[in-house]
């Protein structure tokens, strides 16, 4: 994320604007540098991976509809519900 936001980049970011998010269901999400994910509805993760600490823990866990995971996820696939993925936008992925 940028380190200052001088050019509202972080309003963006959180806002979805500029091809940052991608909304998906229930396909496997592989090769991702997330670093939010957001659930509109009600949605089980099947799996989760990223560089977070015991991320795994999420892996068969509902979300509730509005839950938001703020982390570094690379990989996820859901059972059933939707998700919302956020990437960055100034290409500091290691902010």
């Amino acid at each position: 994320m940028s380190t200052f936001d001088t050019d509202n980049t972080l309003l963006f970011e959180m806002l979805g604007k500029g091809g940052g998010t991608e909304v998906f269901t229930t396909a496997a999400q592989t090769g991702k540098d997330w670093y939010c994910v957001y659930f509109p509805v009600e949605s089980v993760i099947t799996t989760i991976a990223g560089d977070a600490t015991n991320i795994t823990a999420l892996n068969a866990q509902t979300m509730s509809a509005g839950t938001t995971l703020f982390l570094r996820t690379t990989a996820i696939t859901l059972t059933s519900g939707i998700g919302v993925g956020y990437r960055e936008h100034d290409g500091n992925a290691s902010a």
